[in-house]
Protein backbone atom coordinates (compact mmCIF):
# COMPACT_ATOMS: atom_id res chain seq x y z
CA UNK A 1 0.00 0.00 0.00
CA UNK A 2 1.31 3.34 -0.97
CA UNK A 3 1.60 5.83 1.99
CA UNK A 4 -0.50 9.05 1.68
CA UNK A 5 0.37 11.97 3.02
CA UNK A 6 -1.94 14.81 4.29
CA UNK A 7 -1.89 17.55 6.58
CA UNK A 8 -4.09 17.96 9.73
CA UNK A 9 -4.92 21.46 11.83
CA UNK A 10 -6.41 20.83 15.35
CA UNK A 11 -7.72 23.28 17.45
CA UNK A 12 -6.73 23.07 21.28
CA UNK A 13 -9.72 22.27 23.65
CA UNK A 14 -12.24 21.33 20.68
CA UNK A 15 -13.23 17.47 19.49
CA UNK A 16 -11.03 16.34 16.58
CA UNK A 17 -11.54 12.92 13.85
CA UNK A 18 -10.41 12.30 10.71
CA UNK A 19 -11.87 9.56 8.49
CA UNK A 20 -9.34 7.90 6.22
CA UNK A 21 -10.59 5.66 3.56
CA UNK A 22 -7.64 3.08 2.00
CA UNK A 23 -7.44 1.42 -1.40
CA UNK A 24 -5.70 -1.26 -2.30
CA UNK A 25 -3.34 -0.11 -4.75
CA UNK A 26 -3.46 -3.16 -6.79
CA UNK A 27 -7.48 -2.86 -7.47
CA UNK A 28 -7.99 0.59 -6.09
CA UNK A 29 -11.10 -0.98 -4.50
CA UNK A 30 -11.37 -0.53 -0.89
CA UNK A 31 -8.83 -2.21 1.41
CA UNK A 32 -10.03 -4.96 3.45
CA UNK A 33 -8.39 -4.49 6.69
CA UNK A 34 -9.40 -7.76 8.53
CA UNK A 35 -6.90 -9.34 10.82
CA UNK A 36 -5.05 -5.36 11.03
CA UNK A 37 -4.23 -3.73 13.84
CA UNK A 38 -3.44 -0.02 14.12
CA UNK A 39 -1.74 2.72 15.89
CA UNK A 40 -1.77 6.66 14.88
CA UNK A 41 1.19 8.62 17.03
CA UNK A 42 2.65 12.32 16.32
CA UNK A 43 5.67 13.94 17.79
CA UNK A 44 7.78 16.96 17.41
CA UNK A 45 10.47 16.07 15.60
CA UNK A 46 9.97 13.08 13.13
CA UNK A 47 13.30 10.87 13.57
CA UNK A 48 13.19 11.70 17.66
CA UNK A 49 12.53 9.25 20.59
CA UNK A 50 11.05 10.45 23.35
CA UNK A 51 9.16 9.16 25.83
CA UNK A 52 6.40 12.44 25.17
CA UNK A 53 4.61 11.02 22.13
CA UNK A 54 1.38 11.84 21.65
CA UNK A 55 -1.52 9.37 20.50
CA UNK A 56 -4.71 9.64 18.43
CA UNK A 57 -7.43 7.43 19.76
CA UNK A 58 -7.39 4.96 16.54
CA UNK A 59 -10.08 2.74 15.48
CA UNK A 60 -11.64 0.66 12.30
CA UNK A 61 -15.03 2.26 11.65
CA UNK A 62 -15.70 -0.52 8.62
CA UNK A 63 -12.94 -3.03 7.86
CA UNK A 64 -14.33 -4.37 5.04
CA UNK A 65 -14.72 -0.46 3.31
CA UNK A 66 -10.79 0.34 4.94
CA UNK A 67 -12.32 2.64 6.75
CA UNK A 68 -9.87 3.87 10.10
CA UNK A 69 -10.85 7.05 12.21
CA UNK A 70 -8.08 8.98 14.25
CA UNK A 71 -9.48 11.40 17.25
CA UNK A 72 -8.83 13.50 20.49
CA UNK A 73 -11.26 14.44 22.33
CA UNK A 74 -11.24 18.23 23.77
CA UNK A 75 -9.88 17.41 27.14
CA UNK A 76 -6.67 15.99 25.37
CA UNK A 77 -6.31 18.58 22.99
CA UNK A 78 -6.81 21.45 25.41
CA UNK A 79 -3.24 19.76 27.00
CA UNK A 80 -1.59 20.42 23.40
CA UNK A 81 1.09 23.26 23.20
CA UNK A 82 0.67 24.94 19.76
CA UNK A 83 3.14 24.70 16.93
CA UNK A 84 3.73 21.93 14.57
CA UNK A 85 4.51 18.15 14.61
CA UNK A 86 4.70 15.10 12.84
CA UNK A 87 2.14 12.25 12.57
CA UNK A 88 2.02 9.11 11.27
CA UNK A 89 -0.66 5.82 11.50
CA UNK A 90 0.75 2.73 10.85
CA UNK A 91 -1.22 -1.07 10.27
CA UNK A 92 0.33 -4.41 11.06
CA UNK A 93 -0.93 -7.46 9.55
CA UNK A 94 0.09 -9.95 11.80
CA UNK A 95 3.51 -10.13 9.66
CA UNK A 96 4.39 -6.97 8.60
CA UNK A 97 3.92 -3.18 9.89
CA UNK A 98 3.74 -0.10 7.33
CA UNK A 99 2.85 3.21 7.37
CA UNK A 100 -0.17 3.63 5.31
CA UNK A 101 -0.61 7.99 6.29
CA UNK A 102 1.92 10.54 7.30
CA UNK A 103 1.59 14.56 7.17
CA UNK A 104 2.46 17.36 9.45
CA UNK A 105 -0.35 18.35 12.75
CA UNK A 106 -0.55 21.77 13.05
CA UNK A 107 -2.01 22.79 16.59
CA UNK A 108 -3.31 25.96 17.52
CA UNK A 109 -4.77 27.83 19.88
CA UNK A 110 -7.56 30.14 19.27
CA UNK A 111 -7.43 34.12 20.29
CA UNK A 112 -10.65 34.20 21.37
CA UNK A 113 -11.77 31.61 24.20
CA UNK A 114 -14.62 31.22 26.01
Amino acid sequence: MAVFNTNLIIHTGTDFEQTFVLEDDRTNSAKDLTGYTGVAKFKQFPNAYSTGDGAFDFSFTNRKLGKIRIAMTDTVTAKLEPGKFFYDVLLNDGSSVESVIEGQLIVKRSVTRP
